[in-house]
């Protein structure tokens, strides 16, 4: 018994290496900005991963090579299990809701058994793929552009942007007051950092996406600890020793190197495979500041699939890149499909820009419009003689249906980033709408997962390839 332990310890531990002589691994990395649908995305992948009968442009499927799907133990036994089935029931339950968002590292290992076709499909047998789903905040991932900023020019840059946002007039007033050549007061410091980090909930609410240190909005255990009580602050003339913006460039410092560089290391330099999610219809809703917000935003998470720019990152990672870089827009059930391009080409332009300076060295890259769970039909809405695209569902408020149309996209992206570049206060010739729908009533037939927009185009880009 105790060598059977060990050797089924040696071969769980070599298999997670993957190699041909074990059962490969493929590591999925899922994050994306505040309320872009990580946990939906994931519930619905999973769910219409083990029942297929929605997954046309998974190749697998529809060419009968996977033989079974099933869930097993993640094998990080230090992270916590992505709470699938409890997500799941509360999407699809008697009275659909979302569930809760994310807020720490999980992980769900989902395995496939595929068997080859064709003349030599016989004689190899079936065999085992393992797709480790690893789920993370975005803002996390955003605090990657700090590692190579000191504290005087973070606190330059963030202070610049702020002095423009009204979030952040209470934080302001009291910085730009503050000498911080004076000594150490710990009073002082607990007082910015908590008006700081209010700021950053006001931001992330109001639908800002550069809402970084990332750790300052889920802090889970660092609560209160001395790493996450700092905030930018004008450097005086002198930095005496002892002062209060030498501790707060301290602090600084630590949560750089006890937060940021053990998430990347432990975390993200596994990752074989990426998807980020962002709501760009969020975006558009809120105005020309918040895509350009957004556009910002995803070029900096856009660094952290470019080792060769960053010597500690490139060090840490030792040469591995991520395979595949997938872009999705969520929330595509809010649109009639015929808007569905236009989404799709706002996002890819958003991208443009970062892509053309980022070395991916020979990353496969992709954008798409996709919903990890519908909650809405197509319908036609009678206006002015015509009949508009749109969408009906479930009102998240009022539980009354409703029927929306948001406005048309442009088919030409450059209509909303050139204005947003510009600083536009609001769109000029359009107004874009949005309301907040719950998760449809719905009735699953056997063998098919939550209806969804995508979900199947995703996993054969995704990880296609290797099933």
């Amino acid at each position: 018994m105790v060598f059977n332990a060990i050797t089924d310890g040696i071969g769980r531990s070599l298999g997670a290496l993957g190699g041909p002589a074990f059962e490969p691994v493929i590591r999925l990395g899922v994050t994306g900005l505040s309320r872009a649908g990580k946990t939906v995305f994931i519930t619905g992948l999973v769910a219409n991963l083990l029942e297929r009968g929605r997954m046309p442009q998974l190749r697998a499927a529809t060419e009968g090579r996977i033989e079974a799907v099933y869930l097993q133990p993640q094998p990080d036994d230090t992270l916590p299990r992505f709470a699938y089935e409890d997500h799941l029931a509360a999407m699809t339950g008697d009275n659909p809701r979302w569930p809760q968002s994310t807020r720490a590292v999980s992980e769900l290992r989902l395995s496939f058994r595929t068997r080859s076709k064709g003349f030599f499909g016989g004689f190899g047998g079936p065999r085992t793929l393992h797709l480790d789903i690893v789920d993370y905040p975005g803002e996390w991932l955003l605090d990657l552009a700090l590692m190579d900023k000191s504290f005087d020019e973070w606190s330059e840059a963030t202070l610049s942007r702020l002095d423009r946002r009204p979030e952040a007039a209470g934080f302001m007033a009291t910085a730009r007051a503050e000498d911080g050549a004076l000594p150490l007061d710990e009073g002082k410091i607990q007082n910015l950092a908590g008006l700081f980090t209010t700021y950053l909930h006001t931001a992330r609410a109001k639908g800002w996406s550069d809402c970084t240190p990332g750790r300052f909005l889920l802090p889970g255990d660092l609560a209160g600890s001395p790493v996450l009580t700092f905030a930018p602050l004008p450097r005086p003339a002198h930095t005496p020793r002892g002062c209060l913006w030498r501790e707060m460039a301290r602090r600084y410092e630590a949560y750089k190197d006890r937060v940021v560089r053990p998430f990347f290391r432990d975390h993200f330099a596994k990752v074989d495979r990426q998807i980020v999610l962002a709501d760009v219809l969020g975006a558009i809703h809120h105005g020309p500041w918040a895509i350009e917000d957004l556009r910002r935003t995803l070029a900096e998470v856009l660094t952290a699939f470019r080792p060769g720019v960053n010597g500690w990152l490139s060090a840490l990672l030792g040469g591995k890149r991520v395979e595949k870089i997938l872009f999705a827009a969520t929330k595509a059930d809010h649109l009639h499909h015929e808007q569905h391009p236009a989404l799709t080409a706002i996002t890819e332009a958003l991208l443009r820009e970062a892509k053309s300076r980022a070395d991916f060295a020979g990353a496969d890259t992709m954008a798409l419009s996709l919903a990890g769970l519908r909650c809405t039909v197509e319908d036609r809405l009678p206006q002015g003689g015509a009949d508009l695209p749109a969408v009906r569902g479930r009102l998240l408020d009022t539980g009354k249906q409703a029927v929306m149309y948001p406005g048309e996209l442009p088919s030409d992206p450059l209509r909303l980033l050139s204005p947003a570049r510009e600083g536009a206060a609001q769109w000029l010739d359009a107004d874009y709408g949005l309301m907040a729908f719950a998760p449809a009533r719905a009735s699953l037939r056997p063998g098919e997962g939550p209806p969804h927009i995508r979900l199947d185009r995703a996993a054969e880009f995704l990880f296609g390839d290797r099933l």
